[in-house]
């Protein structure tokens, strides 16, 4: 855990996260959205795909950008998408078989195309062609976090949150708490002591149930199955408030309690309250859109910077110019907790990392089907998924160039 911090200088500071399950309306909105694309890249990689969905009562909408030779079975695709998730029986108020789904896409714009496919450096002359394969997508700032606070160099909060909400899911799937339904949201509030997790102050879970299920029993049913599972007893104490399905009643929810939206889950996706973000979402777009892969291209760069030792918390910002293919800038900031010069890991960013799209896209293999599985419990921190974001293979790499010694299993 980090020993210091100079964000965090306050001798008590509360950081609150949230997540939702794969049942929240937004969330199955994305999961859609990336079943489209994972179809799409396993016939067609080189497909530019910009794919958005809404639902509400009855009713999925497909809409977006799309330009393939794959013939896509939107309608398939949206209901097994829903039949996954769990909404299969007509009482839920919206099941996979009794939904409407419509479709409406278009192939993505030609003056967008072929700024993509031509950039910038490669119009003007600057470099050649088969040096340079794609300009960014479109204008935006991109945010990578990481810090060891975890295992998985993710912020405490957001961890334990989806942590919850998936344990909400398996505890749902495999008959544990058999009448929860799909829906469900979690909340956790950490304390920290200048800048080290301290203590968990406040723990919310919310669940879907069916009609006729009493609270009390409900309660004592996560709090034994779930939250006692999750999260650690040396983070708990007496002081410890818990708040299960503090509004009650739950029965009536997904799309029919709430309308939903992909992209409209932002900063449950990436780090919760703990780190900024770009504002641009991750959802049906293929690697080519800059606000996916440059995203997942610095989360690489500030897991490996941490996971180097080279600093306790790392931010990278990348921006970008729509048909240009190199960053028009690229920050860090390790908030006063670098173990080495600022200007060297700098140096180590601009040798080691390079920041344009089909540089990110080849090294991170990106024009795959992987993304369905990022579309529900955060796109970051994932061991459970094929996340080569994920990868701390450049780490020992710095620590080296850095002068720090090897860590110890990797000593010759």
């Amino acid at each position: 855990m980090p020993t210091r911090m100079t964000l965090m200088s306050s001798p008590s500071m509360l950081v609150t996260s949230e997540s939702v399950t794969e049942g929240h309306p937004d969330k199955m909105c994305d999961q859609i959205a990336d079943a489209v694309l994972d179809d799409i890249l396993r016939h067609d990689p080189s497909a530019r795909v910009a794919c958005e969905v809404a639902t509400t009562t009855g009713l999925v909408v497909i809409i977006g950008e799309i330009s393939t030779t794959h013939h896509v079975d939107y309608t398939k695709i949206a209901r097994q998408t829903i039949r996954e998730i769990g909404y299969t029986k007509p009482e839920y108020g919206f099941d996979t078989e009794s939904c409407g789904v419509v479709v409406s896409v278009k192939e993505q714009s030609p003056d967008i195309a072929e700024a993509v496919s031509t950039p910038l450096e490669v119009r003007e002359g600057w470099e050649k062609a088969e040096e340079l394969e794609l300009g960014a997508g479109d204008q935006g700032i991109m945010l990578g976090f990481a810090c060891n606070e975890t295992p998985e160099l993710m912020p405490l909060p957001i961890s334990l949150a989806h942590k919850l909400c998936r344990r909400l899911a398996q505890v749902r799937n495999e008959g544990i708490i058999p009448y929860l339904r799909p829906d469900g949201k979690s909340q956790v509030t950490v304390e920290y002591s200048f800048g080290v997790p301290k203590r968990v102050k406040t723990v919310v879970v919310s669940s879907q149930h069916d009609d006729g299920i009493e609270l009390a029993h409900l309660q004592a049913d996560i709090m034994e199955n779930v939250v006692n599972h999750v999260i650690p007893a040396e983070l708990l104490n007496s002081e410890t408030t818990y708040r299960i399905n503090p509004s009650g009643r739950f029965v009536i929810g997904g799309p029919k309690g709430d309308s939903g939206l992909s992209g409209r889950k932002n900063i449950v996706d990436t780090y919760g309250s703990s780190g900024r973000h770009g504002g641009g979402s991750y959802s049906g777009k293929d690697p080519t859109k800059v606000d996916r892969s440059c995203s997942y291209a610095a989360r690489y760069v500030a897991k490996n910077i941490v996971a180097a030792g080279l600093a306790d918390r790392a931010e990278i910002e990348l921006a970008y110019a729509i048909g240009v293919a190199h960053p028009v800038s690229v920050s860090l900031e390790t908030f006063g907790t670098q173990n080495v010069d600022h200007d060297v890991i700098d140096g180590l960013i601009e040798k080691h990392f390079d920041l344009r799209p089909a540089a990110i896209v080849r090294h991170l293999d990106l024009r795959r089907p992987i993304y369905r599985a990022t579309a529900a419990y955060g796109h970051f921190g994932r061991e459970d998924i094929d996340a080569p974001w994920e990868k701390t293979d450049k780490a020992e790499l710095l620590r080296r160039e850095a002068g720090l010694p090897l860590a110890e299993g990797a000593r010759r």
